[in-house]
This record gives C-alpha cells, structure tokens and sequence, in this order.
C-alpha cells in the first residue's frame, strides 16, 4: 500500500482500451462525488459493509436479513404476471430459493440457465411460492472459487458508477498513495489513536471478524482516527487563519475619551453583567494594533446594540469612523434611531446610508463620510457600493452577520483599508491597515459549531436578559380555533395593546395553500373597522415600510399584518400580542426570532403558533421544541441537530469543507481533544501540522476567511 506517488495528484482512471472521451466521463462522475485525486479516492469511505465471506444454507436464510447462498440453477423462466420479468430457481442440499430480476438482460438469462452454479447475495423475503431474493447480486461459478476475505464495502456512487469500479478505482489509489503518518508519534500515543494505513486499511477492507455494529454506528476505532483527522485539519486551518489576522495591522482605539462614559452616564438603565463582560472583551480588543474579529452573540433582547454603540463611540473617541452594515432596511433604522437617540446628544455625527434614499440626502451623507465629518454611518448593502469612500474607517460592524456573504463583509471591512507607516521600515515603506471587524448574531451558535466552524472568531455572549424582562408564553393553536384567535387580538388591540399578525407569503400560492399577508390584512381591516391595521412587506417601497413601521412605533396602528420582514430589529414595548400563521411552516430560528419581537415591555405577552393540520413529523418537533423552551441556545442546538452544520452555517462557508465523517454531537469529546492538539502541533510540530493540512484539504485549506 506503499508507494511514491503523492496524495495531490489527481485520481487515475484506466487508460487501457479507453478513448479520451470515455476518461472524461469517468473523471466527470467522480468528480459529482467530490473525487479529483487519489488521496479523495482514499477519503470515500464506506456507507456499509455485507458479509460475502460466508455462505449459508438456503434453509438458514432468515426473511429482511442479507445472506450470500451457493446453490444450482435448476430452473429458470420468463413470466409475464403481474410484469414481465426473469424468475431463477435455485437450491442447495438444505431448499430451494426463487431468484427474481423484472430488469435484466438475454445475457443474464443466458448465464442462468440450468445446470449452473452461483452465489447470491442479498435479502429474502416470503413470495407465493416460498422464499425469493429480489435482484440479487450474484455470479456463475466456474470451478471452485474461494470466498472474499473482506467485508465487501459499499460506497457513495453516482449514476453511472458502479460498485465493482468504484472498488477497483479505490483499491488501486490504496496502492499508489502513501499513507504514512501526519501524526507526531508521541501525540498519537499519547491520544490513543490508530495508525493511519491501519485505520484506513480497516475501513476499506475490513476482516471477517470485524465488529459490523461498530463499523456501521462509526464508533470502531478506525472511524475514530478518521474523524479525528478530519477535525484536527479544520482546528489547524481555523487557527492559522486566526494567526494570520493577528498578525495584520489595524488602527488601535484604546481607551481614555470621555464619549464612552458620558453616554454610560446618560443612560436610563445600568448594563447587564453579561453586557459589561462583552464590551470589557471588545474594548480590550480594539486597543490591540491589530485587527479584531469577533462574534458577538445573545439572545434576541439582550441588549447587544448598546454594545454596539459603545465601539462605534471608541471609535469616534480616536478620530476614526465606525460604520454599521445590517441585513434589512427596518433593522437597519432602528439601529439608526437608537444610535441617534444615544449619541447626538453628545454631539456625535451620524448618517443613515440606504439604497432607496432621496438623491440629495444620499449625497449629502455620501460627502460627510468621505470628509470624516460623520463619526458613525449606519445602513444597509448600501454601504458597501463603490461610491461610498471612507476617510478613516477603523471598526466594521456587520449585525445578523450570517444572512451576509463573504463577499459582503470582505467589502464592507476593505472600505478601511488604507496604507500606515510600519515602524522600523524603510523609507516609503508601509503595511496595510485594516479596520477592526465585529459580527453580531441574534441566532445564538451552538457551542460545538463555535468551537468548529467559528473556531477562527473571538467570541463574547451576553447570556443575561434585561432586567423586568418576562418569558414570552407560546400556545400552540389549530386553525380551526382561528376565530378565537382573531378575538383574543381584538380584545387585546381594545384595551390599548399592540399586536402582530404574521404570514409566510405574500402571494398566493395554491400547492401550499398558505393565506396571504395581502389577503390577512384586507379581512382584518374589514373585521376591526375601529381598529387601524397596518400591512408590511419586502414588496413595500422603503418609504412606505418606514411609513407604517413609524406608525406602528408611534401606537397610531394598532394591529400590524406582516411578512418575516418583521423578523428582526423591530421594538415596540406597547405590543404584547403575536400571532404567526401557519407556523408550521417556518424554521426553529425564525420562529424564535419572531417571537422575540413582543416581550420587550413590562407586560406578559403571548405568541400564538397558529398551525394547519395534519402535522408532518418535523413540524411536530420544531412546535413542541419553540412551545417548550425560550432559551436560545438550546433552541439553536436543536436546529443544529435537525437541519445540520450546511444550511446552518448559510453564508459563513465561502468554500469552506463540511464535515463529512465527524458529528458535531456525537464526537464532542473528539472535536475537543483535535482543538488541544492543534495547538499543540502549530506550536511543536509545525511541518507535521502543513503535511496534515494538505492532505486532508489540498487545494481547499484555504477557506473562511472572513
């Protein structure tokens, strides 16, 4: 299994009687299964194994369980009931078995004639005429042939792709790649772990007396090692990255202006304990000359604009800009009008940064960003458009971060780019300067994905509410009770409450015959003529949304009919009521969010999930899970484990590898061992550490990068 050609080099095909043509479509397919070089070929690791080691008497079989038979033909036949198809009996000094194909060809048919000898494999189960394998994998015996000595791996194919070739692909890769060791032996001793040939070996040629219960649940030892790698290479990627940007250049803001205590003496409120220990981490870092980049993160309603605004404030105290990038228009004047609320009393420059602006207002902010004489620009995907020029851009901040591409914030974060004199340099000299980059995230991140695919980010959570701050009741509703529900939001809007009735679409659409915000907001307005009801979507003008958003704030409309626009940013105290339609529809961590937009006064508030049944069996769980918890993060954890790492992650991925051996849950304890022992090589075994990185990930180490 030795040998000297190296893991980079693309997967080989068979070349022998092949036209180019055919190469390539090979090449195509593999390449559909991630496969373009040997070392992939090494990494496509078994789904399951069968046992085709052994043979069993007919009599044995046991119905719905795999077992490999050696038998004669002693019959074979095409029948037409209730389908055209190939029936085979066959039998061995125990029984007889019916072997039955309803796809096959004359040269099946041919090598199945009686007389013949062949081995079966696959599972029965009872037929009218006793037992009977369906498409079978079999073949004739032509004089005594040994049995395999090997479970017989099947692995992830493609149309096109069968297994026999997938093997004979994979086991000549086996004998091509090096597989030594990238493993310092003193580490691996130490963590207990399998060699690396040897785990691999097991894996794609495992013995008779192979545990199939652990090869199968991925806990044998040799899935141990493989996961292990697989983690340890995404820790060392992680962490260089991480090594990298600290090792860039930024504008330090330390502390000793007085903006930052006059506004904690202005405040109406103290800070949370969790909001100090958060901005005590982010102050700490803008101080440092090089660039931060840190994930902020807590619950909806736990307080991390304020937080916010204390950087923006350190910022402006060192006579730099800060500029905030959020997803929606709404979110986006919300955080404007919080931040004027707190800082033009202290005579703090602001602007409001938007695509659908009046001309001279966009100009007019447009000028005060590119002078410097705005401290503070907030906005939306606007600020990243090649006309807006920062004179001295020094913090970034990026809120909901993961509804934002790389590209967004790479954009964003070079709009503070700029060239300084590095000390000890010659003449003319300089290194870039980048600005300081914090990501907000009302999403809070499960624990094993901030230790995994965050590992690169500092991260600080404020884990406290608020004081005053009640849990929000959910009550799960049918909608066949709808019109108890409508009278509940009348009552509420009489007695001086505010509520939010929210639907998924704003179109019709037959298939899913879900009710239409358009359709909700003309049968509630017609049903409460006293009350005032407003409609808000993404079809809406920006200033027709600010218009009714405005409204809605001010109390002048008191039932507010709208889309998942209203997702995030919106904070209203006086609405204590909330409504979501066909919530069955709507994923774990928008549910929550939406939730989040009542409970924000000192009231008890209510979220009704109004559903449609029948529930499918997802759906059933997400409800039960929204309905039992308000934490978060245990409701983040428990979207995790439904939808996994990929959707999860969204945007954050720029090519970036998921994991495809390790499980963010069940190899918790790997995840942290492979965390310790990247520190560990970077630090005393850096060459093994490079080797390991460009086995496992090639051409791809080279990912997250903001």
């Amino acid at each position: 299994m030795r040998g000297n050609r190296k893991a980079g080099r693309p997967a080989a095909v068979p070349q022998e009687d092949s036209r180019p043509s055919s190469v390539d479509v090979l090449r195509a397919r593999l390449a559909k299964l991630g496969i373009h070089r040997d070392f992939d070929l090494v990494l496509h690791l078994p789904l399951r194994y069968e046992d085709e080691t052994r043979v069993v008497p007919i009599a044995q079989l046991r119905p719905g369980i795999p077992g490999q038979v050696e038998a004669n033909v002693l019959g074979s036949e095409i029948l037409y009931r209730p389908r055209r198809q190939l029936s085979v009996r066959i039998g061995d000094a125990s029984g007889e078995l019916y072997l039955r194909f309803f796809n096959f060809y004359a040269s099946q048919q041919k090598a199945l004639a009686p007389g013949a000898r062949v081995r079966a494999f696959g599972e029965t189960r009872g037929g009218l005429l006793g037992g009977e394998m369906i498409h079978p994998r079999f073949h004739v015996l032509h004089g005594e042939e040994p049995l395999p000595a090997a479970l017989t791996p099947i692995y992830p194919t493609t149309a096109g792709l069968a297994q026999p070739a997938l093997r004979r692909l994979i086991a000549e890769a086996l004998e091509r790649t090096e597989l030594d060791e990238t493993l310092p032996e003193a580490l691996r001793a130490q963590l207990g772990l399998e060699g690396f040939a040897e785990a691999v070996t097991a894996l794609h040629r495992p013995g008779p007396s192979a545990d199939e219960e652990a090869l199968g649940a991925r806990t044998h030892p040799a899935w141990r090692r493989i996961k292990f790698d697989e983690l340890l290479a995404q820790q060392l990627s992680m962490r260089m990255h991480y090594r990298e940007r600290k090792a860039k250049r930024a504008a330090a803001l330390p502390a000793g202006g007085a903006l930052v205590g006059a506004m904690l003496a202005r405040l109406p409120f103290e800070l949370t304990r969790a909001q100090v220990r958060a901005w005590s981490e982010i102050g700490a870092d803008l101080a440092q000359p090089h660039p931060t980049h840190r994930l902020l993160q807590g619950d909806v309603g736990s307080g991390k604009t304020i937080v916010a605004a204390l950087a923006c404030l350190r910022a402006v105290e060192n006579g730099a800009q800060a500029a905030v990038m959020a997803p929606t228009e709404i979110l986006a004047e919300q955080h404007f009008r919080k931040f004027a609320e707190w800082l033009s009393p202290l005579g703090v420059a602001l602007s409001w940064l938007t695509g659908g602006q009046p001309r001279k207002e966009r100009r007019s902010a447009l000028e005060g960003i590119a002078s410097g004489a705005t401290g503070i620009v907030v906005g939306t995907h606007a600020l990243i458009q090649e006309e807006v020029a920062f004179r001295s851009l020094a913090l970034a901040i990026v809120d909901e971060q993961h509804r934002f591409g790389v590209e967004q914030r790479l954009a964003l974060r070079s709009k503070g780019e700029g060239r300084s004199k590095g000390e000890g340099r010659t003449k003319g000299e300089a290194r870039r300067v980048e600005p300081h980059l914090l990501m907000m995230s009302a999403t809070p991140i499960p624990r094993t994905l901030s230790m995994s695919y965050y590992a690169d980010l500092d991260v600080s959570v404020i884990d406290e509410m608020p004081p005053g701050r009640r849990p929000v009741v959910t009550k799960l509703v049918s909608d066949s009770r709808r019109d108890e529900v409508v009278r509940r939001i009348h009552e509420s809007c009489l007695a001086g409450y505010q509520a939010y009735w929210v639907c998924p679409l704003i179109e019709e659409s037959e298939a899913l015959q879900l009710k239409t915000a358009l359709e909700t907001h003309a049968a509630l307005a017609a049903e409460f003529p006293e009350l005032r009801v407003g409609l808000v979507h993404g079809r809406l003008s920006p200033e027709e949304k600010a218009e009714v958003m405005s409204a809605f704030s001010a109390g002048a409309v008191q039932l507010l009919v709208a889309t998942t626009v209203i997702e995030v940013g919106v904070d209203v105290a006086n609405a204590s009521l909330m409504v979501i339609e066909h919530a069955e529809r709507f994923g774990l961590a928008q549910l929550h969010q939406l939730r989040g937009r009542v409970g924000r006064g000192a009231e008890e508030s209510v979220c009704i999930l109004l559903y449609q049944s029948p529930l499918g069996e997802a759906a059933r769980r997400r409800l039960r899970v929204i309905y039992e918890s308000n934490d978060g993060f245990e409701i983040a954890r428990q979207d995790l484990l439904a939808r996994g790492p990929g959707e999860y992650l969204g945007a954050r991925q720029s090519g970036a590898p998921l994991l495809r051996f390790a499980d963010l849950e069940q190899d918790q304890d790997l995840l942290e061992v492979a965390r310790d022992a990247a520190e560990r090589m970077l630090h005393e075994f850096p060459d093994a550490a490079r080797r390991h990185l460009e086995r496992w990930l090639g051409a791809r180490s080279d990912f997250l990068k903001a």
